[in-house]
């Protein structure tokens, strides 16, 4: 079945204006600017299962809903609002929980930023860019180490959703310092996700006070997963906001057994 054209432009993607003093002139139509936004977000790389994510399908009314997810939609929609002059550069981090919604704000955002500001953007699961990284060193695979990095390091808006899920070695750390690095000198704007408490590395004389289950227990910090040299960098480059409340998801299947 053929694709049905613009009846505005009839398929060309432009079509005519006049001006308030009587000139005409050639305009892009809607139909281009949906066209080139599908596009983009098609290369940003969203995951399936959050591609349709959008700021005003983020639900922050229902029952017992915390005020910090209010909040934090508020924010990301006064981000979009002053991007890119008023943000210069800099980026958001949404801290909390799991279950609290941060990979849809963060998608939305994404969207919204690319249909609305035209900006390029890219979406990178942390855990999945450090094992493509990883896997780049076997000789038998053709993708090389620059080559995954390079879009990460150039992509105008980065989303890196939860940062800090990989166990910790000087490898992700220094991986880590040289991502975040490269667009802070850069000025590119990063929106990170994390489901751990924006706070420094545990002390290790803190940390051999626990008993051994106090350590299993024990929550880790930012810190602990990417270093506190890393950390004072993501935070001179983001905004941080901080979300709190239950764990919707589990939430909603509570209610749908019940």
């Amino acid at each position: 079945m053929p694709e049905e054209l613009c009846p505005i432009c009839e398929g060309a993607g432009l079509r005519v204006v006049e001006r308030a003093d009587g000139t005409r002139a050639a305009q892009a139509c809607e139909c281009r600017i949906a066209r080139r936004s599908a596009r983009m977000i098609e290369q940003a790389r969203i995951p399936h299962r959050y591609l349709n994510c959008t700021l005003d399908e983020y639900v922050t009314n229902f029952t017992g809903a915390d005020r910090s997810l209010a909040s934090a939609l508020v924010q990301a929609k006064n981000f979009v609002k002053g991007y890119p002059l008023d943000t210069a550069g800099q980026g958001l981090l949404f801290v909390g929980r799991p279950g609290l919604g941060k990979t849809h704000l963060c998608v939305g955002l994404l969207r919204a930023l690319i249909t609305q500001c035209g900006a390029k953007g890219l979406f990178v699961d942390y855990r999945d860019l450090l094992k493509e990284i990883q896997n780049s060193y076997d000789r038998s695979v053709s993708a090389t180490e620059l080559g995954i990095l390079r879009p990460v390091f150039d992509a105008e808006v980065l989303v890196i959703d939860d940062l800090g899920a990989s166990k910790p070695t000087d490898w992700v750390f220094d991986t880590v310092s040289q991502i975040l690095n490269s667009r802070y000198n850069a000025r590119l704007t990063t929106i990170i996700t994390t489901n751990f408490a924006n706070l420094p590395e545990t002390r290790p004389e803190e940390f051999a006070r626990k008993s051994e289950s106090q350590r299993i227990m024990s929550e880790r910090t930012l810190g602990d997963r990417i270093g506190d040299r890393v950390l004072s960098r993501l935070q001179e480059m983001c905004v941080v906001v901080e979300m709190s409340g239950e764990d919707f998801r589990q939430k909603v299947k509570r209610a749908s057994f019940a």
